[in-house]
């Protein structure tokens, strides 16, 4: 599979902090050196699949929360990576609520890489 190893890191970083099987300094370390882009996707999978009214919300959300909280450099990744082409081209063609994080991920990682 093409990007593979990429698509590891960020399965790696977006399941270590849904799951909170990742310390915060950890998740920091592998997020600083991502594509912005990708760091923007993976937030953002993440509110859109944790609405407020989830269970797991709280914890989640909390998790980015404290991540941006602790390294503000993360916050301004994200925002960087709103801006790229590719989130139009996503947003225009799915639904982050209806895409797997294994599929996202591949999906995302062979678009920026590709």
């Amino acid at each position: 599979m093409a990007f593979e190893h990429e698509q590891q890191q960020a399965l790696r970083i977006l399941d270590g902090i849904e799951q909170g099987s990742m310390s915060t300094p950890d998740s920091f370390g592998l997020l600083r050196e991502a594509d912005p882009t990708l760091v923007y996707f993976i937030f953002t999978w993440l509110r859109e699949r944790y609405p407020p009214a989830h269970p797991a919300a709280e914890g989640v959300v909390g998790r980015l929360a404290e991540i941006c909280d602790k390294y503000p450099d993360v916050t301004r990744q994200v925002k960087e990576g709103q801006a790229d082409s590719v989130v139009t081209w996503f947003e225009e063609g799915y639904v982050y609520r209806d895409v797997g994080s294994r599929e996202f991920v591949e999906l995302i990682v062979e678009k920026l890489e590709g």
